[in-house]
C-alpha cells in the first residue's frame, strides 16, 4: 500500500467514504460462485433494490448475468476468516465455499449461513460506468440471521484497491 503522503488528496478523500463488506454470490452450473465487495448499496425501498458494482472483467459478472440472480451476504464486524476465503487462491479442486454451510433464497441463490443477514436479488438492469458495472437487483428475499454489527471498510486511497 502506497505511503499516504504519497496518495493524491482525492484519493484520500474518498477513502474516507465507508463502505460494507459483503459476500456476493450467484450460482452457475450447480456451483456456487462469490467475491468479495464493499461497492454494495441499498437504491429504492418500494420494491427495494440494491446495486452492486462489479469490475467489468470479472468473472463474477458472466455468473450473475447468466443466473439472472444474485445474493448479498452482509458480513459481520471481525468476519475476517470468512472474507479471507475469498481473498485466497485455492487448489484445484478447492474453493472458498468449501467447509462453510449455505443457505439458498428462494430462488436457489446460494448465501451464507453465517453471514450477518442476506439478501437474494433477481437482476433487473446493469449500467456501465468505467471500469465497473454497477448490477441493480429487486431484493425477493432475505433475513437477519444474528445480532451483531455489519463490517465496515475505509480505505487508504479511494482510486485503487
Amino acid at each position: 500500500m502506497a505511503n499516504p503522503t504519497e496518495i493524491p488528496a482525492l484519493g484520500q478523500a474518498l477513502g474516507r467514504l465507508p463502505t460494507g463488506l459483503h459476500i456476493v454470490t450467484a450460482a452457475t452450473g450447480g456451483a456456487p460462485s462469490g467475491f468479495v465487495g464493499s461497492f454494495v448499496m441499498q437504491m429504492g425501498l418500494v420494491p427495494p433494490v440494491v446495486a452492486v458494482a462489479i469490475g467489468r472483467d470479472r468473472p463474477h459478472l458472466a455468473a450473475i448475468r447468466s443466473a439472472g440472480h444474485f445474493g448479498v451476504s452482509i458480513l459481520a464486524k471481525g468476519s475476517n476468516d470468512l472474507m479471507g476465503r475469498f481473498f485466497r487462491k485455492h487448489e484445484p479442486g478447492s474453493g472458498p465455499f468449501d467447509g462453510l454451510t449455505l443457505e439458498h433464497g428462494a430462488k436457489g441463490t446460494p448465501v451464507l449461513a453465517d453471514a450477518l443477514a442476506w439478501l437474494e436479488c433477481r437482476v433487473t438492469g446493469e449500467h456501465t460506468l468505467g471500469d465497473h458495472v454497477v448490477v441493480f437487483g429487486e431484493v425477493i428475499d432475505g433475513r437477519q440471521c444474528r445480532e451483531g454489527e455489519p463490517a465496515v471498510h475505509l480505505r487508504k486511497n479511494g482510486l485503487g484497491y
